[in-house]
């Protein structure tokens, strides 16, 4: 193989993960290659984190103008959606960063290859990795290749490939009707009624937007309450808030059955605990957001076995000490949502930086599976980190909370964001922080004080003693700590 095909890191994948992962190899200089079948910034950048975000922005912008504008004395006549313009921002927003990647590879000395990657040989002694590159077909769900393009060889191959929306047997994808999250973000028009099947943080993101935009929205979620993820409390203060926006749940129901009827749908569901008690919804699309699956669909040639748990390639890493993220096949490493949770571009991003510092020979502290984020970015956002108070307490800490509810934060009152709350859950006796969960303004950019908590092992006291702005939304932070040894001041 000549030299120009050969290099010292392969990245199978340009999303979060594998664009970082690239960067820093080739910082480290590592002659470094990535290969993208799609679009370089992977499905976060153009199909997930950055083109949603922008739809919920404009979600935000409606409804501050136009349910709550005359709050603020601002008052507006004739206002009106030019749905075309919603969407052609969101996607805007997305080309953009896309065009950002592809300078940042060419600034990075990182060679790009446009296909499909099939690993054809791990690493055996001083023979490296062996990858073909095929023309990739436009299947975005189940990609494969066609003819090969290109035939290169790797000391190292790092995959991130990342993850796909999961359907469901009796709603498979027709990307008109029944929809997955990409399909959502690209609608030609408006829909007049939508049900969402699942109520994680996708599901309520679109579910936020569209019933924020004027969409009759019903989510309907098997689990007894919405979010099932974050803490119950939260839990709870999420379906009442978006409750009196005007969305519709369904908690505690299993659907049963989704049939095209004319150019909607119909969709039938169950309670859970009792399937004679049944009701039917209809409606013009159905969005499908059960979670994802791993894209590792024709990613390797014959005789290349990765050892996998169900779709996802099985690398020990949130459960272990230091992993390397080595796959069964010498040579050959994985991270980001294809070896599984935690599912999210950020974890990608540490894990890609880790798994080639570590290839490189350098010592890295490594990913602190402890204090990884989660955000849901409806209005009212969602966030948290670390243990659920249930978590603790199952875990055998003995526990103490702090709480501040936003209505009696000055600033909140100030820009009239006055829903939600901040809770600290502390352990006995030295409060140190074993989680937090924030429901309100801004939660998604004030997470991030615990996390370096957690991160640090930092107690309520540390944080008490930490000086807030006033005002700010921060004080509440501040506030949760003071909670967690019995003295709020301001509620």
């Amino acid at each position: 193989m000549s030299s120009d095909k050969h290099f010292d890191l392969m990245v199978i994948g340009s999303g979060p993960g594998g664009y970082v992962g690239a960067i820093r190899a080739a910082q480290m200089g590592m002659k470094t290659a990535i290969v993208e079948r799609n679009r370089l910034g992977g499905v976060c950048l153009n199909w997930g984190c950055i083109p949603s975000k922008a739809l919920l922005h404009t979600a935000e912008l409606w409804s501050e103008s136009v349910t709550y504008g005359s709050k603020w004395g601002i008052e507006f006549d004739g206002v009106k959606q030019n749905w075309d313009a919603v969407i052609a921002h969101s996607r805007g927003s997305a080309d953009r960063l896309n065009k950002g990647v592809g300078f940042l590879m060419k600034k990075n000395g990182v060679k790009t290859f446009e296909g499909h990657a099939r690993i054809m040989s791990g690493r055996k002694g001083d023979t490296p990795c062996a990858i073909d590159i095929l023309s990739a077909d436009d299947d975005y769900y189940n990609g494969g290749g066609g003819d090969v393009t290109d035939q290169i060889t790797a000391t190292n191959i790092v995959i991130a490939t990342g993850a796909k929306p999961r359907d469901l047997p009796f709603a498979r994808f027709d990307h008109e009707v029944i929809i997955s999250s990409q399909d959502a973000m690209v609608l030609p028009k408006r829909p007049e009624r939508m049900v969402v099947i699942g109520s994680g943080a996708i599901g309520m993101e679109f579910a936020y937007f569209y019933n924020a935009m004027g969409t009759k929205v019903t989510v309907i979620e098997m689990v007894d309450r919405i979010l099932p993820v974050e803490d119950q409390e939260v839990s709870r203060e999420a379906k009442k808030l978006f409750t009196k926006q005007g969305i519709e749940f369904r908690t505690g129901w299993a659907t049963s059955n989704v049939e095209r009827k004319g150019d909607g749908a119909v969709v039938t569901a169950h309670q859970a605990d009792d399937e004679s008690k049944q009701e039917s919804f209809e409606c013009d699309v159905v969005l499908v957001a059960v979670g994802v699956a791993g894209r590792c669909d024709g990613l390797t040639g014959p005789g290349v076995e990765l050892k996998m748990k169900r779709d996802l390639i099985d690398v020990p890493h949130a459960d272990v000490e230091e992993p390397t993220y080595e796959t069964s096949v010498p040579g050959v490493y994985a991270i980001g949502d294809i070896i599984g949770p935690p599912a999210l571009a950020h974890v990608a991003a540490e894990e890609a930086v880790t798994c080639v510092e570590r290839i490189g020979g350098h010592h890295t502290l490594g990913v602190d599976y402890k204090a990884v984020p989660g955000c849901t970015y409806t209005n009212p956002q969602v966030a948290s980190v670390g243990m659920t108070e249930a978590a603790a307490r199952e875990a055998g800490h003995e526990v103490q909370i702090g709480k501040f509810n936003y209505a009696a934060l000055g600033k909140a009152v100030a820009v009239g964001a006055t829903e939600g709350f901040v809770k600290i859950v502390a352990s006995k006796p030295y409060g140190e922080i074993l989680g937090a969960h924030i429901i309100g303004q801004d939660a998604s950019e004030l997470i991030h004080e615990f996390c370096l908590a957690i991160r640090l092992e930092a107690t309520a006291e540390d944080i008490i003693s930490t000086m807030h702005a006033h005002p700010t939304l921060a004080e509440s932070i501040h506030e949760a700590a003071l909670g967690v040894e019995g003295r709020v001041i301001n509620s």
